[in-house]
């Protein structure tokens, strides 16, 4: 830190101190300002002029250094100098001490943070010359954070002084009379009947409802800006055009023609999306074949006699391709041409804000229009730029499909959900698979005792895991294939015959032409979304992997349900995606399924909570089926039974984790869950029993005691201690 910087923060540290020893807090509140009205007023009448000019000085050293008491000089503002006086010092002073806070800011991080974070403050800074105004005015008008927030985090940008001061000042006023004018009332309370003056109730409503008219000058506003330089089509070919086919595409276009709109669904590939075709259906069906292999393998398990595996890989793929043929029809054009969706082939493009531009499959090119457009495109695997890797061929959860021989040494990139479902089904269908993940295990997002069962298993079935390795460079050595990686700075050499890369997804834009609507992507290649699921435009929506910001396929079917519900009906009332419950589940064996927190996220988020846990290995079905092993961890506050979040570890668990979620969507408590009949025996009585583990702990021990007291009372014997020393003698 330059002696500039060391200075200024030394000046702002006396200040603050200065503002506190005085006792600053004390003084800047209603209490005291209505204390000393009648001589403060006094005073003032008496220096009109100095009074102005020391209470707008005030207040700027208040809100430059970010001090507590702007609201309440706000008040004493109207109270004290009146509508005309109190609103002139109080709107140059806040715009006078925002602009400083402002320059304070960019002159001791912003430097720093270019530095660290170049590329991120290159993109914001790109998005505050497009839209940085009118972004400031909408958290001036509807403060979406503290002003104080605002003033720093603008400081950091490179919006322009003249900008941020001009935009500030004229922002802001609306807000500043409300209150101002608010003050100038509530100086005027001497009796109880006062309250009820005409004056002291319109001034308390236009505090109450200018959140409210602000919010929708704003959005009067910003529907007008964003439209302008378009033309709106005087009528629509349809009511609401779908881009994509997959999940988020499928349910949007269902629930358009389920409401009798006029809907198109465009797919330029296969529909069913990567759900149907490389995801859900076909990794399930081929864990589902190694999960017969490894209970051939280890049949004496079940009192019979282990067998050697042997099969053709070929007919194991050609089983999950009959899979995938049995579900087709649930997603078919066929089946959504009876609903009254118009499906077609082809690649879709924006025009306008209502007008894409069709490429159809078969050569043909027309323009569609709707009312409300939703993409919905998907994602898809993202490959890293190492060296050598693209020459390597490798195998994707896309394309790993179209194998017919197995792979005799795999090596997989990745320690995710996708890397390691895919790792263990090759593993225990014979290959020799090498898994390899820069982190310190497997399943980063899971807690570690969650990560430690998987792994655990993982060796168990052969799988050779390199933690704490990060692949740098892919060759060909003497005709073998060769990954090279860093492990804790060691240079380590990785022979394989083939690489499945499974290290996340990157989403669907390109060809779609969202630069001609002025939308750009997201670092992570998703693309910027509201609450209710528009982007940019009110009538233009994303769902689904190109959304963000969870990839799941229930996920993009529930935002779906809020893009076609705003999009068709979005006129009269707005939807905001909610995201409070939302399960997933990773098809391991064990299987890992949550819902809400982690022990982790709550200690990062500093959420006070309780453990309960229960043993997989307690459960009668478990044990009757030889697969006792894994735990139920539910998170509570404290003292309650509300759940804050659940996971299960084992056979089953996604279905099992479909009660905690239920239960948490509807505020039911684990005591609700508890009072329930679960049937005997089965899996999902262990959500019973881990309801259980909480009531025994949370048991009332003053209450047992006395009943203690009073059976034995009931009984005619004596207290149980002294029955026992009888005996005994």
């Amino acid at each position: 830190m330059n002696s500039k910087k060391l200075i200024l923060l030394l000046i702002i540290g006396a200040v603050v101190a200065l503002f506190i020893g005085f006792g600053g807090p004390e003084i800047l509140t209603l209490e005291n300002l209505q204390k000393h009205q009648s001589s403060i007023e006094q005073w003032i009448s008496q220096n009109l002029l100095v009074a102005v000019l020391g209470f707008a000085a005030i207040y700027v050293v208040v809100t430059a250094l970010s001090l507590p008491g702007a609201t309440i000089m706000t008040l004493a503002g109207g109270a004290f100098l009146g509508n005309i006086y109190g609103l002139l010092a109080v709107s140059v002073a806040s715009t006078i001490g925002a602009s400083l806070a402002f320059l304070v800011a960019r002159f001791l991080m912003r430097d720093t943070l270019r530095k660290r974070y170049a590329a991120t403050v290159a993109k914001m800074d790109r998005g505050i010359r497009k839209d940085g105004a009118f972004y400031l005015a909408t958290l001036r008008l509807v403060p979406v954070f503290p002003f104080f927030l605002i003033n720093l985090a603008m400081g950091l940008t490179g919006m322009k002084l003249r900008t941020y001061a001009l935009v500030s000042w004229v922002a802001m006023l609306p807000g500043t009379f409300v209150y101002v004018n608010a003050g100038t009332q509530l100086s005027q309370i001497e009796s109880t009947g006062d309250i009820l003056s005409a004056d002291l109730l319109l001034s308390f409503a236009l505090l109450g409802l200018f959140p409210l008219i602000a919010k929708f000058i704003v959005g009067f506003i910003r529907k007008r800006r964003v439209y302008a330089g378009w033309q709106k089509p005087e009528s629509f070919d349809y009511n609401l055009l779908v881009i994509g086919g997959g999940s988020a595409g499928l349910v949007s276009a269902y629930i358009a023609a389920a409401v009798k709109a006029r809907v198109a669904l465009i797919e330029k590939d296969r529909m069913g999306g990567d759900c149907l075709n490389t995801g859900c259906v076909p990794s399930k069906a081929l864990i589902r074949s190694a999960r017969a292999a490894d209970t051939m393998r280890h049949a004496n398990r079940y009192g019979l006699e282990s067998v050697p595996v042997k099969g053709s890989f070929k007919n194991i793929m050609d089983r999950v391709k009959d899979v995938i043929a049995k579900v087709e029809p649930h997603d078919s054009p066929e089946r959504y041409r009876k609903l009254g969706v118009d499906c077609i082939s082809g690649n879709a493009s924006f025009v306008s804000p209502w007008e894409l531009e069709v490429v159809h499959n078969d050569g043909r090119t027309e323009r569609l229009t709707a009312r409300s457009i939703v993409v919905a495109t998907g994602g898809k695997p993202a490959v890293p730029p190492i060296p050598g890797l693209a020459q390597m061929e490798p195998l994707t959860s896309d394309n790993l499909w179209s194998l017919d021989t197995r792979p005799e040494r795999l090596l997989v990139l990745g320690g995710g959900p996708i890397g390691s479902e895919l790792a263990q089904a090759f593993a225990r269908l014979g290959s020799k698979v090498t898994q390899v993940e820069m982190g310190d295990r497997l399943l980063a997002k899971e807690d570690s005792d969650v990560a430690d069962v998987v792994m655990k298993q993982f060796e168990r079935d052969g799988i050779d895991l390199r933690l704490n390795h990060a692949a740098k460079e892919f060759a060909v050595e003497d005709g073998e294939k060769v990954a090279y990686c860093d492990h804790n700075g060691e240079r380590v050499r990785i022979p394989f015959d083939q690489v499945l890369v499974a290290v996340g997804r990157t989403a669907n834009t390109r060809g779609l032409g969202l630069e001609k609507i002025g939308v750009e992507p997201l670092s992570n290649g998703t693309v910027p979304v509201e609450e209710d699921m528009s982007m940019r435009f009110p009538n233009v929506f994303a769902c689904g992997d190109v959304a963000g910001p969870y990839q799941f396929t229930h996920a993009a079917a529930h935002q779906a349900w809020y893009a076609a519900v705003n999009g068709l009906f979005g006129q009269f009332k707005r939807f905001r995606v909610d995201y409070r419950v939302m399960p997933w589940v990773t098809f391991t064996s064990p299987e890992v399924a949550r819902v809400g927190l982690s022990e982790a996220e709550a200690k990062e988020k500093g959420i006070a909570y309780e453990l309960t846990r229960y043993g997989l290995d307690d459960l009668d079905r478990a044990i009757a089926e030889s697969e006792d092993y894994g735990f139920i961890k539910i998170l509570t506050p404290p003292g309650k039974d509300k759940i804050l979040g659940a996971v299960v570890v084992g056979m089953h668990g996604g279905e099992i984790l479909a009660e905690f979620t239920l239960a948490m969507k509807h505020g039911l408590g684990l005591s609700k869950i508890l009072g329930t009949i679960h049937p005997y025996p089965t899996w999902n009585e262990s959500a019973k029993y881990a309801a259980g583990e909480w009531k025994r702990e949370h048991a009332p021990q003053g209450i047992l005691n006395l009943l203690e007291k009073l059976h034995g009372w009931r009984r005619g014997r004596k207290p149980r201690d002294k029955a026992v020393k009888e005996v005994t003698t």
